[in-house]
């Protein structure tokens, strides 16, 4: 199993210290063999998770852009972009982008969206949710056929119409794509049909269990290999937090045994760069034995 860090705190150090803050955090990840870092994209914190909408929160692609320079191995991407923040077609650009200049490490992370305060606060249209997973699929679909080398002509979908999907340079690997969200009935048949990865949202083995049971339907209807989906959750590490490196293992057991690829670690309070460097870079070994 691998382990991956979700850096969606930008409050610990004053807005000037950022930028090293950030840099020695992947410095720290990198040297350990950290496999994943991603940010939140969001234009506000996020209320919902028990933070002042007012706290820092930093662009998302600008923030990959930096981490991309600074980083050699790690794999980049939000965690996860919703569908509304951008047109698709600039999306899948800046995917292509974020891929060549970070030398093939980006993944095009996708959801519908759910923050409508951030939405109405800068004025950006928030439609009804069924709307919403319309729109993601076609983005789905704009994001295959913008980085297609054979495919440049126009997509004609119910809420986009682009006249030409031309994506110069294209990025040097196609992005991995993937969905988060573990919606049962319509997130998880996106995943099967679209996606190289998900993100799921699973407490327990029990829980991930059933998820990746659903998931696995959808992919035999849609004629996809399950295997092919690269899979990964997110956890708050409270072991690690304690110290309690070989708890951290044994609670993770389970999950590898289902077929996790990656634990995505979320941050507390402390400084970006100690986080990474006490708390999560002394999971990186013991976990990669599993």
């Amino acid at each position: 199993m691998k382990v991956g860090a979700h850096l969606m705190r930008f409050d610990s150090v004053p807005p000037a210290r950022l930028r090293d803050e950030l840099a020695a955090t992947a410095d720290a990840a990198e040297a350990a063999g950290v496999a994943w870092l991603s940010v939140m994209d969001h234009y506000f914190q996020m209320e919902r998770a028990g933070f002042p909408r007012q706290d820092p929160m930093l662009e998302a692609y600008t923030t990959l852009g930096f981490l991309a320079g600074r980083t050699s191995t790690v794999q980049l991407g939000a965690l996860v972009t919703g569908v509304t923040y951008r047109h698709p077609g600039l999306l899948a650009k800046i995917g292509a982008t974020l891929d060549v200049l970070s030398g093939g490490r980006a993944t095009m992370g996708l959801g519908a969206a759910w923050y409508d305060r951030e939405h109405e606060a800068l004025g950006v249209p928030f439609p009804p949710l069924a709307e919403r997973f319309e729109r993601l699929e076609e983005t789905l679909q704009i994001c295959r056929q913008m980085w297609d080398p054979d495919n440049d002509g126009p997509y004609q979908g119910v809420h986009y119409q682009l006249a030409e999907t031309l994506c110069s340079p294209l990025p040097l690997s196609k992005p991995e794509i993937m969905v988060g969200g573990s919606g049962e009935r319509k997130t998880l048949r996106l995943v099967a049909q679209y996606a190289d990865a998900c993100n799921l949202f699973s407490a327990t083995p029990d829980e991930l269990r059933h998820k990746l049971d659903v998931l696995h339907e959808h992919c035999a209807a849609v004629g996809r290999d399950p295997k092919e989906i690269r899979v990964t959750v997110l956890n708050g590490g409270d072991a690690l937090f304690a110290g309690d490196v070989a708890g951290f293992v044994e609670e993770m057991r389970p999950f590898a045994a289902l077929g996790v690829d990656t634990v995505v670690l979320r941050p507390s309070e402390m400084p970006l760069a100690t986080w990474m460097r006490d708390v999560v870079t002394p999971a990186v070994a013991p976990l990669a034995d599993l």
